[in-house]
């Protein structure tokens, strides 16, 4: 009885570790967002504006050059994309916020006809879907993210070929009350 427990519990971690970087298919708020041709409609990013959550972006600085680890949410075990947001949120703001690139659009407010505040989430559709994967927007055009296995945490261009051309939209979790 105990090693069929033992699997159990097993066969549950895996399929927890699985949802970290979600895959599953959703549809962004903004259709005209998420274009799957390869084309971007990045925001605005000539100015920044403040919304009052620049030590979300500053935790998520200071977490630069930490591991990559799939399903990894900690500095100790390294992150994996949505593990990171997770962290920075409950460090930075005492903030939980659910733990998979899907569910965190459900919980945040779509970033539309205004500037990106750093602190904002920027999803992007590297794996086929629109929430494949997710940063910390940090100002001047830049996010910090944990890119893929073997990387680290590090701070890239929103402009950059790769990532404007896969970007989906951006997304604000409010900080005040709770989710």
């Amino acid at each position: 009885m105990r090693l069929k427990s033992s699997k159990t519990f097993c066969a549950t971690l895996c399929l927890l570790l699985l949802v970290g970087c979600s895959t599953k298919e959703l549809k962004p708020s903004n259709p005209f967002a998420w274009q799957p041709s390869g084309s971007s409609r990045l925001p605005n990013l000539s100015t920044d504006i403040s919304v009052g959550q620049e030590d979300i972006s500053v935790t998520a600085i200071g977490l630069i050059g930490t591991p990559y680890r799939w399903g990894g949410n900690n500095p100790e075990g390294g992150f994996d994309c949505s593990g990171l947001i997770a962290y920075v949120f409950a460090s930075a703001r005492g903030k939980n916020i659910p733990r998979t690139t899907v569910e965190m659009p459900r919980v945040s407010a779509l970033v539309e006809d205004t500037p990106l505040a750093p602190g904002d989430l920027v999803f992007f559709n590297t794996l086929g879907t629109p929430y494949s994967h997710v940063g910390i927007y940090v100002g001047k055009g830049r996010f910090v993210h944990a890119p893929n296995s073997g990387g680290t945490v590090r701070l890239e261009e929103l402009q950059k070929p790769y990532w404007s051309s896969r970007f989906t939209e951006a997304r604000r979790i409010s900080t005040m009350g709770s989710l």
